[in-house]
């Protein structure tokens, strides 16, 4: 099984879970223009003024898209 990693960006406020859908919908597009296999997106609310646009993609892909999308932090994936 391949090693995913998750690259989070915090969004805070009271419109933080709809700018996090709308990151998300971006994600996507990048997901599909730049053919990143075994990878997918998702929303998770914290709190009600704390949202996270999550993007899990394999390990190898990490640096490249840590340099090029600025996430606010990343952590291992553990499904």
């Amino acid at each position: 099984m391949t090693e995913r990693v998750k690259l989070l960006w915090d969004f805070k406020g009271p419109n933080a879970l709809k700018t996090a859908e709308h990151h998300v919908i971006h994600l996507n597009e990048f997901i599909i223009s730049e053919k990143i296999d075994n990878s997918f997106t998702k929303v998770s609310t914290l709190s009600s003024n704390h949202t996270v646009a999550e993007m899990i993609v394999p390990n190898r892909y990490m640096n490249d898209l840590r340099a090029r999308l600025k996430p606010t932090r990343g952590q291992l994936f553990n499904e």
